[in-house]
């Protein structure tokens, strides 16, 4: 291969537009494309910026010709030439740099490349494919777009919380296992046989440390761990935008994480985001739209109509209001026209969610066909109708269960039907806080209370005393950031006070012995005058999946993992040698 030498790169390939005309100039890049026009050569030159055209023509220099037939896709190459206009005719409207070509006087090959697996550019191979080939797949202009835009929204956080006084700090990541949440990853630790650090879920408990500390305002570009299944918006090592202040309620959260939104997508995107944002309690979310992170950039809610069919004869609506729990459905507005077939598909759909099933009413044509009329009346099946406000060309469709899974497949079936009938804006953005969440919930089979945010969350101040005889009715002062259905930042004020955080504790099942093995560090820099403070966690990759308008967080992160939380190119997880191992003090013992 040859050495570049004197030559120096004029500028990048999608620049070369702007160069005047006669203009001598050394374009570096990939080769994209190499066509030959009986006596000439066309060389498509690519780097992240676009594509620039290079000719030759035979006559001019045989020499240079042949070495330019010579050249296959992904050489990387340097080339010197002369700025020349392209004929009117032979203009490309879609590239910046389409009026222009470099004559080429000198290519230099500067690294050789082999037939690639698949062509650069190509979304269609499979994903494995791409990702075991990461830097080839990453070479594509998308996935440079989005990293690129990654680092601009991480930069436009960084300038707004310092220009607010806030204060970057980095916190370990060997840390000790907590186990409240997800499960950890464990490190061994060579020096203390038999022990091991974790890797860190969140900095949640360092950060408040810091606040003890006096730093009074904190943030953090954090890499967290969780060793947790995955999903297309789930990776098990992520990043987070870390925020802790001192001093601040939950409305001054609120509003600096408004301002901070609004800042990085007008400054990233061009968007304008109208604050204040609405806001919405936990359980109007849930009755409403079946989730606690809705999408309400389009209609579909939940209607309850447990009160209307009370007392039927039908006995999967009145066994369900028996047992406690509730009917309730969506109207699909304008979807009457939808076939038998299709319908038992939504009726499938749901029951991955543990539902058991949909009633349905079809108003298609004036004319109405349904599951349920032999066990109503035409009176009280036109009440059913109106509760929904039924009109012609709908499909309403029922579910009665206990509430948790009435809330899980309605909610998950209003964003299918969504999704089927395009009925989701594309390109706006409807922020809304979540807030007034539960502080517990009751895990039926572990027979015990689980934190539905984190047990550092201080309870809402008017909920204080239902820790001691209803907790399960207590609220939390807890705030997610929800966007187009994704939740985009979660945080809460938190227990400043040793006493209430002993007594979390011991509500979510923890001796003292237990506790303090687990949060000592933390329940004693309590001890010592710790003030009120809060925070909120932003997913940076989420955040830039958003404004990257794609549904796969793969897609904002340079090296992700896969499906089942492994690394195509790097191979990893793998085997290590049996003498790291030994030196552990280690032993491998097979699953059966």
């Amino acid at each position: 291969m040859e050495n570049l030498g004197k030559y120096r790169r004029s500028c990048l390939c999608g620049e070369f537009g702007g160069i005047a005309a006669g203009e001598t100039v050394t374009a570096m890049g990939w080769v994209n494309r190499v066509r030959k026009l009986g006596q000439l050569v066309f060389v498509t030159l690519r780097d992240h910026t676009g594509l620039v055209q290079i000719a030759l023509d035979e006559n001019a220099d045989s020499r240079l010709f042949a070495k330019a037939e010579s050249l296959k896709s992904e050489y990387v190459i340097a080339v010197t030439g002369k700025v020349a206009l392209r004929r009117e005719k032979d203009i490309n409207p879609d590239m910046p740099t389409g009026k222009i070509e470099i004559i080429a006087e000198e290519i230099i090959i500067l690294s050789a490349a082999a037939l690639t697996p698949f062509q650069v550019g190509d979304e269609n191979v499979s994903e494995a494919l791409r990702l075991k080939h990461r830097y080839l797949d990453l070479r594509r202009d998308g996935l440079q777009q989005n990293l690129r835009l990654r680092h601009k929204i991480a930069q436009s956080v960084r300038n707004f919380l310092s220009n607010q006084g806030f204060v970057e700090v980095e916190t370990p990541v060997l840390t000790n296992s907590a186990p409240e949440g997800a499960r950890d990853y464990l490190v061994p630790s060579r020096v203390h046989p038999g022990k091991f650090y974790a890797l860190p879920q969140s900095p949640q408990i360092l950060k408040q440390i810091l606040m003890v500390a006096g730093m009074d305002k904190y943030f953090q570009i954090a890499k967290c761990l969780r060793d947790e299944d995955l999903r297309a918006d789930r990776q098990p090592e992520f990043t987070q935008i870390d925020i802790e202040q001192s001093f601040i309620g939950q409305d001054d959260i609120l509003e600096l994480c408004e301002a901070l939104t609004a800042t990085v997508f007008k400054e990233t995107a061009g968007i304008d985001l109208p604050t204040p944002f609405p806001r919405m309690a936990y359980a109007e979310a849930m009755a409403r739209f079946g989730s606690d992170k809705p999408d309400t950039r389009f209609g579909l809610e939940l209607v309850d109509i447990s009160d209307v069919v009370a007392g039927s004869e039908f006995a999967v609506f009145q066994s369900a209001l028996d047992a406690g729990g509730s009917v309730r459905g969506i109207n699909a507005t304008g979807c009457g026209h939808l076939s038998r077939k299709q319908i038992d598909g939504l009726i499938e759909y749901v029951k991955t969610y543990k539902a058991k099933g949909l009633a349905w009413i079809q108003l298609n044509g004036g004319e109405i066909k349904t599951t349920i009329s032999k066990f109503f009346s035409e009176e009280k099946l036109a009440e059913i109708i109106t509760a929904f406000d039924g009109k012609d060309g709908d499909l309403i469709l029922i579910c009665a269960d206990q509430d948790n899974i009435v809330f899980d497949a309605l909610g998950a079936l209003r964003l299918e039907i969504a999704r089927r009938e395009n009925l989701i804006p594309q390109n706006t953005f409807h922020p809304l806080w979540v807030l007034d969440w539960p502080l517990l919930e009751w895990d039926e089979e572990a027979n015990r209370f689980f934190a539905a945010h984190h047990p550092f969350t201080a309870p809402m101040d008017e909920d204080i005393t239902l820790l001691d005889n209803n907790p399960k009715s207590a609220r939390a002062q807890a705030h997610d950031l929800v966007i187009n259905g994704y939740e985009a930042a979660g945080g809460s004020i938190r227990i400043h006070r040793e006493d209430m955080q002993e007594k979390m504790l011991n509500l979510l099942g923890y001796t003292k012995e237990e506790a303090t093995a687990n949060f000592g560090h933390l329940l004693e820099a309590l001890k010592y005058g710790a003030p009120p403070h809060g925070g909120i966690a932003f997913g940076l990759d989420r955040l830039t999946m958003l404004l990257a308008n794609t549904d796969n967080i793969r897609n904002v992160i340079a090296f992700p993992k896969q499906q089942d939380g492994s690394c195509p190119m790097t191979g990893a997880p793998n085997t290590v040698f049996p003498d790291q191992l030994e030196e552990l003090g280690i032993g491998i013992k097979q699953k059966s």
